[in-house]
């Protein structure tokens, strides 16, 4: 019990015993838990895109990628900010470096124009950067677009 006492040597004498209690230490840890399982998800990235749907296996990455977002009425974000085509190239540059051999991933919403996210794509292919990757959502179902036409 903490803030017991035990009979010291001598009679009538009380000596304070030393111990801790770990019941609020638990309370606070559980709270923080439930805190940080609530907020992660919502760490993600904040532009809100419709993505296209196929069925192409998702790929593996070591390290967090940067991400440029293609909006339906043309907008483009580098991370979660705002930019023109213009502003994209130095804006990456300033973010990755000269030397960046990280991936990079295009997000184009589904009603974004094929063109804008072939401009990004080029801006950004003939700027340095190789490893580029177009982000998809997967299909709902197992039958794809192509079995259907058949």
């Amino acid at each position: 019990m903490a803030g017991s006492v035990t009979p010291g040597a001598r009679r009538g004498r009380w000596k304070p015993q030393a111990e801790i209690n770990v019941t609020p230490f638990v309370d606070v840890m559980l709270v923080l838990l439930i805190v940080f399982m609530i907020t992660a998800p919502l760490l993600t990235v904040g532009v809100e895109v419709d993505l296209p749907e196929t069925d192409a296996q998702s790929m593996a990455s070591d390290s967090e990628p940067l991400t440029i977002t293609v909006g339906s009425n043309g907008e483009i974000f580098l991370q979660e900010t705002e930019v023109t085509i213009e502003q994209l190239v130095p804006r990456l540059r300033a973010i990755s470096g000269a030397g960046f051999e990280g991936r990079i991933f295009i997000r184009g919403d589904e009603n974004a124009s094929y063109g804008t996210v072939a401009r990004v794509m080029a801006r950004v292919s003939n700027a340095g950067y190789t490893n580029l990757g177009l982000v998809h959502s997967p299909i709902a179902s197992s039958t794809t677009e192509y079995d259907q036409d058949e």
